[in-house]
């Protein structure tokens, strides 16, 4: 009997906001010392009333509208009663019956192929808080606790582990894009809980699954589901294939995952609405203007690139994938004006500097106002395109700089006197008669051989346009 893997994910987002996302303490918990973030809301002091915080909903909103779901105009808040001793309520507030989006979808490339993954919801909720555990007992810090998430739920689309990471990178891109997001899994911002099942290839129903709980790299995401479907399939050729919903752990080191309980089902929870929150009402106006805003996303972006740039699909892909690079390459190309060596900068020279620096884009000294500026002053001739994509650019990226103000300095202007480099050609065909006579026989390379010469007498100094018109000039007068 074959069978196929239908998996489902849970993705949780931290909202990128100062704040947290009922209470106005700081939303900044990674090398924080523990428990410095915190106050009566989020630590559920009596009396305390929690308050949505509007930067949290907004870009909630726009995270929603970018993986083209259905923005709902009510929704409200629901309490999802569990108890865990890094949730101090005894409850998280998130939301169940009416969230603030449905019903989208995200298409990834397979093989070559589209293929559609639906969203069920985006909604809204708060963090807990975390453990750390060791020998002989468990520390909390509640720095964490109340920051917003945003938790993206996919339809059980997914078929593949491979499936699964390509859908997982590319929400943490639009995310990114969208400013919802750092998405910095290293930093615990972005976790993945997997739903794995099996079903004879043919049946549309789906059967008992197992949720791997909080994935934390797109590594362990992939073996994670791996492992979880050779299990099942094991099960199935014994004729004990999966009779109920169950929570399983990973352990990344083992490489297995292990079972933990029974799954919760939405009564488990006791859902009711969150009596001290209104619910959230938005108007067409609002969420016009949002949309109206909504940055390039990754996918529109690499179209525009193959369209209009006439990019590679490589080249694109490699721009689109750090929002940062990409949005560097476009001040790039606007203020040159010159795609051409636009790629040729950043994509060759620059890109290669900083794999041999062990650098990354963040680190760079110039800008890209310095950048197109040298790509205009090669284009006006001050200067050549070999100096400029070696001396130049080296001592731009190592130290920073304006390169008019190192071209002044290192004397790297180009020799555009036509006089003085007249004087240099013919001292270069003097010294060449092979590669003249080679030229006038009809070898057209030998040309370049002689305008190379030219360069080097020069030191890659002559203007390369006007050292080819005086090298013709001088040859018809052979």
């Amino acid at each position: 009997m074959e069978l196929e893997a239908i998996i489902g994910l849970e993705i949780h987002a931290q909202i990128s906001s100062q704040t947290k996302i009922f209470s106005s303490s700081s939303a900044s918990y990674f090398g924080e010392e523990p428990n410095i973030n915190i106050d009566p809301i989020c630590l559920a002091m009596p009396g305390q009333l929690p308050v949505l915080n509007d930067q949290a909903l907004f870009k909630g909103i726009k995270a929603a509208m970018a993986l083209n779901c259905t923005i709902n105009k009510y929704s409200h808040f629901d309490r999802k009663n569990y108890f865990y001793p890094d949730l101090p309520k005894g409850y998280q507030i998130s939301q169940f019956e009416y969230p603030l989006s449905e019903k989208g979808y995200l298409e990834i490339n397979v093989d070559g192929n589209k293929k559609k993954i639906g969203i069920t919801r985006l909604h809204l909720e708060e963090d807990a808080g975390k453990l750390t555990h060791f020998n002989g007992g468990t520390l909390i810090d509640f720095n964490r606790a109340g920051v917003g998430l945003m938790e993206i739920v996919s339809e059980p689309d997914i078929r593949s582990a491979e499936e699964a990471v390509l859908y997982a990178k590319q929400i943490q891109q639009i995310l990114r894009y969208c400013d919802a997001s750092d998405a910095d899994m290293e930093k615990g911002m972005m976790r993945f809980d997997a739903s794995v099942s099996l079903r004879p290839i043919g049946e549309e129903k789906l059967y008992p699954r197992a949720e791997i709980k909080n994935l934390n790299s797109f590594r362990s995401l992939e073996t994670a589901i791996k492992y979880e479907i050779d299990r099942q399939k094991k099960l199935w050729a014994e004729n004990q294939a999966p009779d109920k919903n169950t929570t399983v752990g990973y352990d990344d080191t083992k490489g297995i995952t292990y079972f933990m309980r029974n799954k919760e089902s939405s009564d488990d929870y006791r859902y009711f609405p969150e009596p001290d929150l209104p619910p959230i009402i938005l108007d067409d106006q609002y969420l016009a203007e949002i949309r109206a805003n909504l940055p390039e996303l990754p996918e529109q972006k690499y179209q525009r690139y193959l369209s209009e740039l006439n990019l590679s699909e490589a080249e694109a892909l490699f721009l689109i994938e750090d929002r940062e690079l990409a949005k560097f390459f476009d001040q790039v190309v606007e203020l040159s004006g010159d795609t051409k060596k636009s790629v040729s900068f950043v994509l060759s020279i620059m890109v290669g500097m900083m794999k041999k620096e062990g650098l990354h884009f963040s680190e760079i000294k110039f800008t890209a106002e310095d950048l197109a500026k040298l790509i205009k002053l090669v284009n006006e001739g001050v200067t050549s395109m070999n100096i400029a994509k070696g001396e130049i650019f080296e001592e731009m990226f190592l130290n920073g700089g304006d390169p008019m103000e190192i071209i002044d300095r290192k004397g790297l202007k180009s020799i555009s006197s036509a006089d003085d480099l007249e004087k240099i050609c013919q001292q270069v065909l003097a010294e060449n008669e092979k590669s003249v006579h080679d030229y006038l026989s009809g070898k057209e390379n030998a040309f370049k051989a002689l305008v190379g010469q030219v360069m080097k007498a020069t030191k890659g100094q002559a203007n390369p346009q006007l050292a080819n018109e005086i090298l013709l000039k001088l040859l018809k007068q052979k």
